[in-house]
């Protein structure tokens, strides 16, 4: 494969996740795909992150059945409740209060996809909340504003000392795109962040 043969798409309009593979230093671009994010019926909100992350892959590799394409969604979970994106102060804020002292996993589900070929991973981040005062709530919100964050903590940033301990696989999954994952997914397809211009 020629470095001009290779198209790598994400298939998101997440900032965050474009950020993220931005590490990688290899050319792609972003594609947002127009999908259905309804769940089904008795569908378990982990299982809907998985649905979707194959989802968005499969609709730009329908498009680009030459490229390799990258889907990714992600939910967090207490218990079996999923926890949603606050998206203002006070319902970050009951959030919070919400989750204080307790063990949020958040589920980061991978898909890449080459023409009919597909892998697909969900990567697991076990957050454990230490036990917050309001007035730290209040401060981290007015600081961070973190209203678009499923769970209303950026643990890449100050969100961080919210918590007693993190644990997964890849410290990168609970931004929402496991690169240690996502590195093994595409030099199955040929493509490694680790060479010259990306090419095995």
């Amino acid at each position: 494969m020629k470095n001009s043969e290779f198209r790598l798409i994400l298939a998101s309009s997440s900032k965050y996740r474009k950020m993220m593979l931005e590490r990688f230093q290899l050319p792609f671009e972003t594609i947002s795909p127009n999908i259905d994010e309804t769940p089904k019926p008795a569908e378990s909100p982990v299982e809907l992150a998985i649905r979707l992350s194959i989802e968005k892959a499969q609709a730009i590799c329908k498009q680009f059945p030459d490229a390799i394409v990258i889907g990714s969604d992600q939910v967090a979970t207490l218990g079996n409740d999923p926890i949603g994106k606050p998206g203002s102060f006070v319902k970050a804020q009951q959030q919070l209060r919400q989750l204080s002292g307790q063990h949020v996993q958040f589920h980061s589900a991978l898909a890449v996809c080459k023409g009919t070929e597909i892998l697909s991973r969900n990567v697991i981040t076990h957050a454990y909340f230490r036990q917050l005062t309001d007035a730290e709530i209040d401060h981290y919100l007015q600081i961070e504003q973190p209203f678009d964050t499923a769970g209303s903590a950026k643990a890449e940033s100050l969100g961080i000392t919210l918590m007693e301990k993190l644990s997964s696989d890849d410290p990168t999954a609970i931004i929402g795109l496991p690169l240690i994952e996502l590195a093994q997914m595409l030099r199955h397809f040929g493509l490694n962040p680790t060479l010259k211009a990306g090419l095995i």
